[in-house]
């Protein structure tokens, strides 16, 4: 029998959606449609094996070989910077990494610029290109916030469709990168079952919305 596929998908809308994909590509698993506490799904006829975890925990699973493959944001893989391939973009989860600020807002640059965000590696990186001085405030959540509260002087962040910025008088400066999901794959799985995922690969391509 053929080695089974191990797939990570990210818990939430976009794992729902993902799992369409997969779905619509050949490679359904019905089980993962019931309502179980079950942690691990496969179809042994298709050849696949899914299993749900903590966006923000894909890429860690498939670098260390718990999962051949997996879907990650790019947001994710910017920052941890974790030794997988990047195969595919699935084209959803679409949004963008950017810098925002209070409107209008202008840099002196004798100062140093305050940045809040959790993105600390893709920030840093981000300004170092510029020679940019900056000084890093790490936070989790309601980022926004930094600024309005003079905790920060910009921000950098996911921004899908802005609203939240603009009804908090706020603006994007800069855009960092364009954001979506992306299947990637444990190298070593890739040099061992290299026909098997790029049959996913091709499958799943065919499922695009160009």
């Amino acid at each position: 029998m053929t080695d089974m596929i191990n797939i990570a998908l990210p818990k939430g809308r976009l794992g729902d959606k993902v799992y369409n994909m997969f779905e619509r590509a050949g490679f359904e698993c019905p089980s993962i449609r019931e309502k179980s506490r079950k942690l691990i799904f496969e179809n042994t006829e298709a050849g696949v094996r899914y299993f749900w975890v903590k966006p923000s925990d894909v890429a860690i699973y498939v670098e260390r070989g718990a999962a051949d493959i997996g879907v990650v944001g790019k947001d994710i893989l910017m920052e941890d910077k974790t030794n997988v391939y990047e195969l595919l973009d699935l084209g959803v989860g679409r949004c963008r990494m950017a810098v925002a600020g209070p409107k209008g807002f202008s840099y002196d640059r004798d100062n140093e610029l305050r940045v809040a965000t959790k993105f600390v590696n893709v920030a840093r990186e981000f300004y170092a290109s510029s020679g940019t001085d900056i000084d890093i405030i790490r936070l989790n959540g309601s980022i926004e916030l930094a600024p309005i509260l003079g905790l920060s002087d910009v921000i950098v962040d996911l921004v899908e469709t802005g609203t939240t910025l603009r009804e908090n008088n706020l603006e994007v400066i800069e855009e960092i990168a364009q954001i979506s999901a992306r299947l990637i794959a444990n190298k070593a799985s890739f040099k061992f079952k290299t026909s098997q995922i790029e049959h996913i690969v091709q499958k799943l391509e065919d499922t695009i919305d160009k």
